[in-house]
């Protein structure tokens, strides 16, 4: 389940604020949780944290409990590696995209 307190805040409030909730940042694994979290996404029109980060290899992307990315819905420029893009978004579209850590962004937590 995913859900949002409408909040926007960095990357590190977003994972704060969802473990003391009970959760994690969403961080969907296939088609249909993409959907799912892309759905509040679209309700809110605000770009959301996942909760996936760059490995310090050029390409390669982990869930924060560790383990590789399998599914992935890029935007077709991404990833492109450029500056400090440790932390992926989910744009309002529903594909993803890398960003910087400190930008605000909506809060959505799995459960």
């Amino acid at each position: 389940m995913f859900a949002t307190n409408g909040q926007e805040v960095d990357f590190e409030t977003t994972l704060e604020a969802c473990k003391q909730a009970g959760g994690s940042i969403a961080s969907p694994r296939n088609k249909g949780e993409n959907d799912a979290v892309f759905s509040i996404v679209r309700f809110f029109d605000k770009y959301a944290y996942l909760g996936i980060k760059g490995g310090g290899i050029p390409g390669k992307f982990h869930f924060l409990d560790g383990t590789a990315v399998n599914y992935t819905n890029w935007h077709a420029s991404e990833p492109s590696d450029i500056g400090e893009e440790n932390c992926m978004e989910m744009c309002t579209d529903g594909a993803w995209d890398g960003t910087s850590c400190n930008q605000y962004r909506l809060t959505i937590c799995e459960f």
